[in-house]
């Protein structure tokens, strides 16, 4: 009876003590507040590229629209945007183009091929696609570990647009 009640009591003891206990909270916490902080980090880099991506394209467009690209072939388009995004790692070598003219009267959905590059005539409606993989920063860890991912670790950003070239 004596054990028992001496355990009881140094049981007892050890509940009621607080000293360490903010160790413990912080132990808990802490893998979780630092998930939290790498995929806000992650979040916003795939924003920030996703973003430059969208510009480069615009950029671009607008340039083809306006006639500055003489001659567009697939290499000066993909180098100009390229240049006009910036911040997008291996864009040269990663970024894949498409564009194609579509029947405004008769679309229903984008084409299926990709890869092609049709320059098309005046007055025509023209769909640009624009795709780059990218490297998760943190590729182990909270978001850059939940997106999806190719073969190679990679995650896709899209960007699509339309114009009519200038006659």
């Amino acid at each position: 009876m004596r054990m028992k009640a001496m355990i009881k009591t140094r049981l007892t003891r050890w509940l009621r003590d607080e000293e360490g206990a903010m160790i413990a909270d912080f132990a808990v916490m802490f893998p979780v507040f630092l998930m939290f902080m790498l995929s806000s980090v992650e979040m916003g880099m795939m924003t920030f590229r996703q973003t430059m991506l969208e510009r480069g394209l615009d950029m671009t467009v607008r340039d083809l629209r306006l006639g500055f690209i003489e001659d567009p072939t697939h290499l000066k388009v993909k180098n100009q945007i390229c240049t006009y995004a910036g911040f997008l790692p291996n864009c040269a070598e990663s970024l894949r183009l498409e564009m194609q003219p579509v029947d405004p009267r008769d679309y229903t959905e984008l084409p299926q091929s990709a890869d092609c590059f049709v320059n098309g005539g005046g007055n025509e409606l023209m769909v640009m696609r624009a795709c780059i993989k990218i490297a998760p920063v943190f590729p182990t860890v909270g978001l850059g570990n939940q997106v999806a991912k190719d073969g190679n670790g990679d995650v896709a950003l899209f960007s699509t647009t339309a114009f009519v070239n200038e006659p």
